[in-house]
């Protein structure tokens, strides 16, 4: 048995969601039936994060095992050749020791959310990122998510049906910049954690927003926080603009970046 890491990127439009769902496809669902295709196998994904229905992901890291003679850089051709036509793609597969788990040897996750600040409908950005008519205050938006950074109990920031046992996460950034694009004006959100609550990304970007276009003052959003209740909370930001960028492990040479 050969434990292989995966690292794959995904539209997330047509699922809902990562992790197997009983309502409706799933991009595992997609994954397992590829890898059965290959394999005549049943076999498992275990991955480094979850996300939700919409949510697209650059790098996503998962691993299986799987009893095969093939090397990696085959069993990744063959694996995209089972997933088409979905909208995944593999783009690594490394062999890895027995230990190593995408899931508990991960020490940080990285995300993205993207912002196209204009007016017009999006046409080719569908589904790609929230489109945000009103001009939007990017320097009151990163002042204003610096107050989340650190350690703080994110209950206001933090799904109903959130399955966490601890409300208590540490925010290692939360950054707020202007970006050009193809499509117009964008502002980028990046989040990094070892580990979020479920919509937790979604619900910072949803305050933000307001406090970029002045509904809310800049030290609203510490209020928000320490109200620890979700009724303080402004809105979630819809999960179209979000990406999971990358996962971090202690061998990677970027995790000290």
């Amino acid at each position: 048995m050969t434990r292989f890491a995966l690292t794959y990127e995904f539209d997330g439009t047509p699922y809902q969601g990562l992790q197997r769902q009983k309502h409706g496809p799933s991009v595992q669902q997609a994954m397992e039936e590829a890898l059965r295709g290959v394999t005549g196998q049943e076999i498992t994904l275990h991955s480094s994060g979850r996300t939700d229905a919409g949510v697209h992901a650059i790098a996503m890291r998962s691993h299986v095992d799987i009893d095969t003679d093939l090397t990696a850089f085959r069993l990744m051709g063959a694996i995209n050749a089972h997933l088409r036509p979905h909208p995944i793609a593999v783009n690594a597969c490394d062999v890895v020791d027995d230990e190593w788990h995408a899931r508990f040897s991960c020490i940080g996750r990285r995300y993205l959310y993207r912002i196209v600040n204009r007016r017009a409908s999006l046409a080719l950005a569908k589904n790609r990122a929230w489109q945000v008519a009103p001009a939007l205050d990017v320097d009151a938006m990163h002042e204003a998510a610096q107050s989340l950074v650190g350690m703080h109990d994110f209950t206001t920031f933090r799904s109903v049906k959130c399955q966490a046992k601890d409300p208590v996460k540490t925010l290692d950034r939360l950054d707020v910049s202007a970006a050009s694009g193809p499509y117009g004006p964008e502002i980028h959100i990046r989040a990094e954690a070892r580990s979020f609550l479920h919509h937790q990304v979604r619900s910072m970007v949803g305050c933000l927003k307001f406090v970029g276009t002045g509904t809310w003052k800049i030290a609203r959003v510490a209020e928000a926080l320490a109200a620890r209740d979700r009724q303080a909370l402004g809105m979630n930001a819809p999960p179209q603009g979000l990406y999971f960028v990358e996962a971090i492990y202690p061998e990677d040479d970027r995790a000290g970046d």
